[in-house]
């Protein structure tokens, strides 16, 4: 799958619905993912705090986990979505676990409560990502 299929609006309404999903009684700041993998399948995820905040776990991770754990590895693109009116981005940890399973050309929407979003590219956001060699 590549960027000229993508539905970005499309993948953006399933962030916004799993955002409903969140757990954020520490922050209030609800936030919602949605990635397509190469194969087209769409997975959700939504932040999910802890007292213990190093426990906490991103949108954007429990999207990624939840591909994982279903045997898809390789994300053509995620949308991210919160009730922000300011375009909401990855943070570092998640923007280095979309290396993991994406490659720099992987499409990141970062969406606004409004339902405007800009489109990046991975290697945008996180240039010399951290890899094995």
């Amino acid at each position: 799958m590549d960027s000229n299929t993508i539905d970005y609006e499309a993948l953006l309404k399933h962030a916004f619905r799993a955002k409903e999903y969140a757990y954020a009684p520490y922050s209030g700041f609800k936030v919602g993912a949605a990635l397509i993998t190469a194969g087209g399948r769409v997975y959700t995820g939504a932040n999910i705090e802890n007292a213990s905040y190093g426990a906490t776990c991103c949108a954007e991770r429990t999207a990624v986990f939840s591909a994982v754990s279903c045997g898809d590895r390789k994300i053509a693109a995620i949308a991210i979505a919160s009730d922000s009116e300011n375009t909401i981005f990855p943070c570092g940890i998640c923007r280095q676990v979309l290396t993991e399973f994406g490659d720099g050309e992987m499409d990141i929407v970062c969406g606004k409560r409004n339902g405007e979003y800009t489109v990046y590219k991975l290697h945008e956001l996180i240039p010399q990502a951290f890899e094995l060699t």
